[in-house]
């Protein structure tokens, strides 16, 4: 057998392999988190929001919808606290402070509001509502395709979690975000088994008490 053959027959082989790992990683995620989703939701610590993206100081779409589900579910007492998870890494740029202050302007109170502005991934802002801020038992609140991912994630580092979907409408884009979140999968799969320290961890901020606390620019 030529060394070319046998190169072809390596690359073909580490593609299946490849390719079987993927899928199995993708449908475990599903298999194992389609039960948690629930429009039927019980009592929780907080309900976890997970950041989205803002244009101009505003929620995009995909954010305004997460938010809004979740703040319903705060006015049907489903849970006493909000946790605002996103990005916040440069000054010109504070997802999480959007984020509170869109939902005190529906009425939440600040005090209820907890900003989590080292929310880089999902795996982190999971991570950090268990270590940073206590909770024990979350409603996570973003779109279905995103929503099996971060259960898995919950349920690996030991915090008891829900999902509530946030679809009312369609995204542009979202062709993209699906591909995406296949390889997405399987990376936080991998982080799963190791488990990393996010970016920062800090002091911790029990979910129990006043919101304010985690203040820093409110628009």
């Amino acid at each position: 057998m030529t060394k070319i053959k046998k190169l072809v027959i390596c690359f073909i082989g580490i593609s299946i392999v490849g390719c079987l790992f993927i899928t199995s990683v993708n449908l475990y995620v599903y298999i194992s988190t389609k039960n948690q989703i629930s429009k039927h939701i019980e009592n929780a610590d907080c309900i976890l929001v997970l950041g989205a993206g803002i244009r101009n100081n505003q929620p995009t779409p995909m954010l305004q919808d997460r938010l809004d589900e979740a703040i319903s579910l705060y006015q049907q007492k489903k849970a006493p606290k909000l946790i605002m998870s996103g990005d916040h890494s440069r000054n010109d740029y504070n997802e999480v402070a959007v984020m509170k202050n869109y939902a005190i302007e529906k009425g939440v109170s600040s005090t209820d509001i907890f900003m989590d502005h080292a929310g880089f991934s999902t795996y982190e802002s999971i991570f950090r509502a268990k270590e940073i801020f206590q909770a024990k038992k979350v409603i996570i609140v973003t779109q279905d395709y995103h929503l099996y991912r971060a259960l898995y994630i919950a349920n690996q580092l030991g915090l008891e979690a829900v999902g509530y979907a946030s679809n009312p409408r369609e995204y542009r884009g979202q062709v993209k975000r699906d591909i995406r979140e296949i390889a997405a999968r399987c990376k936080d799969f991998m982080s799963c088994i190791y488990k990393p320290n996010p970016t920062y961890l800090g002091d911790t901020i029990p979910i129990s008490g006043d919101g304010n606390i985690t203040n820093d620019i409110i628009f």
